[in-house]
């Protein structure tokens, strides 16, 4: 049972800092903010939460993690943070994951904090865990008094962000995937490449910052647990649960911002009407209709908006939002498990896609192209996906960053490496500053 005190007060970017800097003395924080970007989505039910302290937490490889993790959300009955790694395909299907992994991160972790505070436009519900109740209020006015901008350094200017993947490599990879779509094995692949740094390290709270405040997408993510750190900008949701209504929102389709309004305006209404950009998405937006349709009720699923342009700080996005309806009897975690890895980060078909993914990239993936996000007490649920995002592992000191790009029979290979550059870019100015 969780003891629940609410307060009238504007999250601004000053409250921000306070909760991120108080935050700073555990070891499992999960920070979730739509940086008010609400308008992209009527879905999302805070503008942001935090959630620290583990009460309770499960941990695992991908060996019947699903079943492991449905066990735990059962049996608890209560809020869970935690991420789902990519690589939990190799539990849904015969699948492996071999290739070189330098970050470690477990398949799966979710926690059950004991602290939790909940953003909407009106105000915040902070709920404690009743053996900690006493401390709530003493820890919101420690919250308020917080000196965050004593704290503040930068990461060493001479970190060497290096490709696993040499650019020869890369076109040489992307004419197989084309060989594999024109014999007709795939429709579309999401390739991806790893950019790292070894023997590094970095202020985690610090970068995020920067990462977020140069990107400001409407899934920012920070979480850390113990040794772990995922620093995420992603402006895609995997998928949401609120009450019987289901919900995707799969990005395909990127294109870069510009200063002046005009060319801006030029390049969004070129990728509006890009017709090999609207392909990729509209087979994602099949895929994810097909997934949905596995569990929900039957003749709800919709596609409310398709290919539809979003544009934010870094980058202009094509996005399609589906929905469905589902029945109160099922489980939360079968919903995920049945739609797990999400379409827009592995391509049509999925199982091909993700052997070939296997074949031709150098990295495990790991988080990248996983989802953060937490199931609620009432068992719904809200995901990004691990996109645009910073991994750290402080314990071997090592940086990570992965960009991709959809590639289909149209993609031309100098263009696809280009996307992957212009993804890349914030991740790169919040490492070298």
């Amino acid at each position: 049972m969780r003891s629940k005190k609410k307060y009238k007060v504007s999250l601004t970017e000053d409250l921000k800092n306070k909760l991120l800097c108080w935050s700073k003395k555990f070891e499992e924080v999960v920070w979730l903010d739509s940086n008010d970007k609400n308008n992209y989505s009527n879905y999302s039910k805070y503008t942001a939460i935090l959630a620290v302290d583990a009460f309770t937490a499960v941990k695992t490889d991908c060996h019947q993690a699903f079943k492991k993790l449905e066990d735990y959300q059962t049996k608890t009955n209560d809020w869970l943070f935690g991420y789902l790694t990519y690589d939990l395909k190799n539990d849904i299907e015969l699948l492996k994951s071999s290739n070189f992994d330098g970050l470690h991160f477990p398949d799966l972790y979710f926690f059950q904090p004991k602290r939790i505070f909940l953003f909407t436009n009106t105000g915040v519900e902070i709920q404690y865990l009743n053996c900690i109740e006493d401390e709530l209020v003493t820890d919101w006015e420690d919250i308020l008094n917080q000196d965050y901008k004593t704290s503040k350094f930068k990461n060493k200017s001479t970190l060497k962000i290096i490709s696993r993947t040499s650019k020869e490599n890369y076109f040489n990879r992307l004419e197989k995937i084309l060989e594999y779509i024109h014999r007709g094995d795939i429709y579309e692949s999401n390739f991806c490449q790893e950019f790292y740094s070894e023997n590094t390290k970095i202020d985690p709270l610090n970068t995020f910052t920067h990462l977020n405040k140069i990107s400001k997408p409407p899934f920012a993510t920070f979480l850390r647990l113990g040794n772990l750190y995922a620093l995420s900008a992603s402006p895609e949701r995997y998928i949401s649960k609120n009450g019987n209504t289901v919900i995707s929102q799969p990005i395909k389709g990127t294109a870069k911002r510009l200063i002046d309004k005009m060319e801006d305006e030029k390049l969004r209404l070129q990728l509006e009407n890009d017709q090999k950009e609207r392909s990729e998405n509209i087979m994602i937006t099949d895929l994810v209709r097909n997934d949905l349709s596995k569990f929900a009720n039957k003749g709800s699923v919709k596609v409310d908006e398709l290919c539809k342009i979003y544009s934010f700080e870094q980058v202009h996005q094509m996005i399609s939002t589906i929905t469905c309806q589902v029945d109160n009897s099922l489980s939360p975690v079968y919903m995920i498990r049945e739609t797990f890895p999400m379409g827009s980060m592995t391509g049509a078909p999925k199982i091909s896609a993700m052997n070939i993914i296997e074949e031709l990239e150098d990295s495990k993936r790991g988080l990248y192209s996983g989802a953060v996000g937490y199931f609620d007490p009432r068992g719904d649920f809200d995901f990004n996906v691990v996109i645009r995002s910073i991994l750290y592992n402080t314990l071997n000191n090592y940086v990570s960053f992965s960009v991709g790009s959809a590639i289909t029979a149209k993609s031309i290979p100098e263009n696809e490496y280009e996307e992957c550059l212009i993804k890349a870019k914030a991740m790169r100015e919040a490492l070298e500053n």
